[in-house]
Formats: C-alpha cells, structure tokens, sequence
C-alpha cells in the first residue's frame, strides 16, 4: 500500500521559515518524479516545486529564490525549505510523486502565514 506523509506544517510570521517533510512508502523502485503543490483559500492547485530524479528542480515563479526543494532517493523523502515566507504562501500543501506513470498525493499540511 502505497503512502505519502507530510508534517512540518504550522503557524509562522511574515518573513519566517519552516520546513515540509514528505515520507513516501510502499514503492518498490525510485521515483520519478517528487513535489509540493499548494491550495490556498478559494483557488485552485498550484505547483510549488518539483524534482526529478536526475536533479532537475521546477519553482513556481512566486516561490522562486525563496523556497528550496530537496530529496533523498532511498529515503524516499522530499523536503521543502521555505524562507522568507508570505501571508500568500498560506495554504495547505500536498506532497506528490510521479511514479510509474500515476500520480499519488498525499493528505496535506496547513501552512499559515500571520502576525
């Protein structure tokens, strides 16, 4: 059985950091592909950032210089270092992998960004 979990979500001020964690279990071989996306209130989805095995990352123009995403193939966990963070970056993020041709998604963690 296949299974993402997140955690580092919370509560930060503007300009505040905090780091996501995503442990992915249950797949036999590497990964492909491992991300973040994000929901914020009353929008869609959107990519944060993404990484493909061979080391090539994806940002979102608005998160681009600010967050940083890294992973480890045979941990099989992807991180999200996000810095300087923004009310607009308040939203609930989705780890994701690409593997196997299917997407696979995980639960969600709340990020708030407030004084």
């Amino acid at each position: 059985q296949v299974q993402l979990v997140e955690s580092g979500g919370g509560l930060v001020q503007p300009g505040g950091s905090l780091r996501l964690s995503c442990v992915a279990s249950g797949f036999r071989s590497n990964i492909d592909v491992m991300g973040w996306s994000r929901r914020a209130p009353g929008k869609q989805r959107d990519l944060v950032a993404q990484s493909w095995i061979g080391g090539t990352t994806t940002y979102a123009d608005s998160v681009r210089g600010r967050f940083t995403i890294s992973r480890d193939n045979v941990k099989k966990t992807v991180w999200v270092q996000m810095n300087s963070l923004k009310p607009e970056d308040t939203a609930i993020y989705y780890c994701y992998v690409y593997y196997n041709g299917q997407y696979y998604w995980g639960q969600g963690t709340q990020v708030t960004v407030s004084s």
